[in-house]
């Protein structure tokens, strides 16, 4: 399929709706409009449409039976997002006035588009580079505020900027490597390894942060997922359904109600959480709820969170002790749970801290799920540990992809690599071999140096008419 060809689809989702657009996009879009729409004012003639002005009318087939009203824009190139000629038709959105629409388009030359082909077409007609275009889907998947906000930093350019400027300091440090190499007679200054040093340690503090903003980046963009675990009927069904604000599980006061996981996506302070309210975890003979337990020991495993509840109002159990312990190498938190009935008056962090060492680093926090007291402070607790670093990718640089986030670690080896090279005195033709390996990496994330299968492959992921 040629990058010449007219394309055309439903941008949008098919079903039942007030509005539905159909897009095309190439040097015969105006021609195909012409044959098919009617402007309601008859002095216009669709070949002579005005760029970027919409118009009312009515798509019409070749016995200029009407198929529906609409509004028509002509977008001429390059002023479009392809950098070619759009239009886009606003229909009523029912699946057979877009379906026949699009027919009509591409009975008259255009072909259907593939799946992000609108946007593959922006980034190899230099309208974006790939790191913007792969935050288009970003953007359309945002879960929270926050999310959204990190997709649309890297839609800006930030990220790519960034990169820009790392890929010149190193090509800048080829270049003097190279000149060493290919004119060791010519009289060219040689390499100064210490100022190399100080130019690689600042590369590497550059692409480490993005590394540790990288999983944060990654939390909003793809959510944290959070098992709710604790021993049977201290309060995880209900706390599940304070903080989803409705009644997605079961809750009573009969132990073992929970035996499947329940999962629920909520937005906490900006931090899109898959929460997994999970089988209470205790010994037992029964075969079914013996499966539960098993899936939430596994999910323990699995969790990006886990919020270990403990009702404060029974003394520690080996359960208890059994279920923190399995957490303890995970991001984790201690809830402290029905403090609304604390009658007893029970002081559960001291007899903690004497039956377990690393208490000190694990959060408690105090709440009662039925009541809804302490879930702002658990809310805080949870964006202290997704914001550990102190700086936030929400209001810097975006790095929430995980291609980019796998390049820029290879980055980081090869600048590890690099420095080691240059401590050890080592001849500039193995200098040449990571900075080169480093700029070439870099040039992945933006779309400088990379192949047509992978470029194919990341807009397969897109939906189609984006």
């Amino acid at each position: 399929m040629s990058i010449t060809d007219t394309i055309s689809a439903i941008a949008t989702p098919l079903g039942e709706g007030s509005i539905g657009i159909v897009r095309l996009s190439g040097s015969e879009a105006k021609e195909i409009l012409a044959k098919i729409f009617k402007p309601t004012n008859k002095s216009i003639k669709a070949l002579e449409l005005n760029s970027h002005t919409v118009y009312h009318g009515y798509i019409v087939e070749e016995n200029d039976q009407v198929v529906d009203e609409v509004l028509v824009t002509y977008m001429q190139g390059p002023r479009t997002f392809t950098r070619e000629d759009v239009v886009e038709i606003s229909c009523h959105g029912g699946v057979v006035p877009l379906n026949k629409i699009l027919k009509l388009t591409l009975t008259l030359g255009s072909r259907l588009a593939e799946p992000g082909e609108f946007t593959k077409r922006a980034f190899l007609n230099g309208r974006i580079d790939l790191a913007q275009a792969e935050s288009i889907i970003d953007v359309i998947r945002a879960k929270t505020d926050a999310g959204l906000k990190v997709a649309v930093n890297q839609l800006e350019g930030k990220l790519s900027e960034k990169i820009v400027v790392l890929r010149n300091d190193l090509v800048s440090m080829l270049a003097q490597v190279e000149a060493n190499i290919d004119f060791p007679e010519e009289d060219i200054a040689p390499v100064n390894y210490d100022e190399f040093i100080i130019k690689t340690e600042n590369l590497l503090k550059e692409l480490n942060l993005l590394a540790e903003l990288a999983e944060e980046g990654k939390v909003y963009r793809e959510g944290l997922k959070t098992a709710i675990v604790g021993k049977p009927n201290v309060g995880k069904s209900s706390l599940l359904n304070a903080l989803a604000k409705e009644n997605r599980a079961i809750v009573t006061d009969i132990p073992g109600t929970t035996r499947d996981v329940i999962e629920e996506i909520i937005n906490l302070r900006g931090i899109p959480l898959k929460l997994m309210d999970t089988a209470g975890i205790r010994k037992t003979e029964d075969l079914v709820e013996k499966i539960g337990v098993k899936k939430s020991e596994a999910l323990i495993k699995e969790a990006d969170l886990v919020l270990v509840i403990i009702d404060i109002n029974q003394e520690l159990s080996e359960d208890d002790l059994r279920i923190i312990e399995a957490a303890k190498d995970k991001n984790s938190i201690l809830v402290m749970n029905k403090v609304d009935i604390n009658e007893k008056g029970l002081n559960l962090e001291a007899e903690l801290a004497k039956k377990i060492k690393t208490i000190n680093e694990i959060p408690i926090v105090t709440i009662s799920a039925k009541e809804k007291i302490g879930l702002g402070d658990l809310g805080k607790t949870v964006e202290k540990i997704v914001r550990r670093k102190g700086t936030t990718s929400v209001d810097n640089i975006a790095v929430s992809n995980t291609r980019h986030q796998a390049l820029i670690k290879k980055s980081i080896i090869h600048l590890g690599s690099l420095k080691h090279s240059l401590k050890s005195d080592m001849a500039v033709d193995f200098l040449s071999i990571d900075i080169s390996s480093c700029y070439e990496l870099l040039g992945e994330i933006i779309g400088e140096t990379v192949g047509e299968d992978l470029i194919d492959q990341i807009f397969a992921d897109f939906c189609l008419g984006k």
